[in-house]
């Protein structure tokens, strides 16, 4: 500091500097020049150093999805947002999730092989059963057999036909192939769930929201498709054909990262007619369609279901009364309604369950839900006026074509020209 003070002095000093010479001016300049290196160490910038505590102070930290600014004495937060950036805990919740969607996809899976070979089981047997049955008559009516023998016979056939009408009963109940369909349908879904849990942690930044919904979505497919039997079995012969639902409420959300102001998040006047028209030709034509088809299914599968059984109830009526003595024409008549009702109950249960019908009803049933959710999907983004918060428009237009088994191209001519075949959204089946 002495130095300092020194060199000051003599560059204000007139007496010193005023000469012409350029001695002394030399000499101060050196003074000035050489300040020793210890003494930058004791220089003090009070502002300085007020700066840069209070930048010290301020802890931009991300924990328990908030991020707060430390004050002396003050801990409060910042700010919260209701979709921060994800921790450590909400990937571990995520993966939570994964494991048991693809447990529920080993399960429904498993179950499905188990129902359908139910089906190929029990069909089998009862035919087998319905059939020997029928010998038994045939052989009872056409032989001299009497007494014993031709009591043995009868009641053969008689206890083969009744343990058919039951087994029938409960086959038609339960409708083996369309359980096996709802398994079927059950297993797409998860592993659809599967990767799209999958791509939002390879994306990045997962929120509490997205634990959310896939908690929804899994609960959603377990109700729409319920694994057990006994209480929970869904209604296999409705007094009303709706479309299959395995979604929760549509939210509406914006896909991150892609609503950068680009055509107002992807969206235009273009698009909008575009996706209106669509929902308009899928809910007026194409889920319309498959109800119509259901339905028709749905009665065609409960005329078969009452026509099995009530067909080999009247061939066991008809065994019984095979061979009776005291009326020939009673005997003749249980003989042909033994042997002909007995014959058309196989071809019903063959056509019911070989035909797979309920399989079929189950079939179109979820094919319509899949339009019903295709609308809902553009609904809640129409429906929503902030088009920051819709999802990105092009992505949208892009999962509606891949859903609709159409390019870009062709859905976009389509609606500049408002040209909508009546089966526009079938060509996906």
């Amino acid at each position: 500091m002495a130095t300092l003070q020194a060199t000051t002095l003599a560059c204000s000093s007139s007496s010193c500097f005023s000469t012409k010479t350029n001695g002394p001016r030399s000499i101060a300049t050196k003074a000035s020049i050489n300040i020793p290196k210890h003494a930058l160490s004791s220089l003090s910038l009070p502002k300085l150093q007020q700066r840069v505590s209070s930048v010290e102070e301020i802890d931009f930290r991300k924990g328990n999805n908030n991020y707060t600014y430390n004050h002396p004495g003050d801990t409060s937060p910042l700010s919260s947002y209701e979709d921060s950036p994800s921790d450590r805990v909400v990937i571990a919740k995520l993966y939570a999730i994964m494991d048991s969607v693809a447990d529920r996809i080993e399960m429904h899976k498993n179950i499905c092989e188990q129902r359908n070979n139910w089906n190929s089981l029990l069909l089998t047997s009862i035919n087998t059963i319905t059939l020997a049955a029928t010998t038994m008559v045939g052989i009872a009516a056409t032989s001299s057999a009497e007494g014993t023998a031709l009591l043995s016979l009868k009641m053969s056939s008689t206890l083969l036909y009744l343990a058919a009408t039951g087994m029938l009963v409960m086959m038609n109940k339960i409708q083996p192939s369309q359980l096996a369909e709802e398994q079927r349908n059950a297993t797409r879904l998860c592993k659809n769930l599967h990767s799209q849990i999958k791509t939002t942690i390879a994306i990045g930044n997962p929120t509490t929201r997205d634990v959310t919904e896939a908690m929804e979505k899994v609960l959603a497919i377990d109700k729409a498709f319920p694994l057990p039997l006994l209480g929970k079995m869904l209604e296999k012969f409705p007094s009303a054909v709706e479309p299959a639902v395995w979604w929760p409420q549509q939210r509406r959300k914006q896909a991150r990262g892609l609503g950068n102001g680009m055509y107002n998040n992807g969206w235009s006047e273009r698009l909008e007619k575009e996706m209106k028209e669509i929902v308009a030709v899928l809910g007026k034509h194409d889920k319309a369609d498959y109800i119509r088809l259901g339905k028709k299914a749905l009665k065609l599968n409960q005329v078969l279901a009452v026509s099995g059984p009530v067909l080999t109830g009247l061939a066991a009526v008809g065994s019984v009364l095979v061979g009776n003595s005291s009326s020939p024409t009673v005997g003749a008549l249980g003989s042909i309604l033994g042997i002909v009702a007995g014959g058309m109950a196989s071809v019903a249960n063959t056509l019911e369950h070989g035909g797979q019908v309920g399989m079929v009803f189950e079939l179109y049933r979820s094919n319509a839900g899949i339009f019903k959710e295709m609308e809902e999907y553009i609904t809640s983004n129409l429906e929503e006026n902030d088009v920051q918060r819709r999802e990105n428009g092009e992505l949208l237009e892009m999962k509606v074509a891949l859903q609709l088994g159409r390019s870009l191209s062709g859905l976009r001519d389509r609606a500049d020209k408002g040209e909508y075949d009546e089966e526009f959204g079938s060509k996906l089946f």
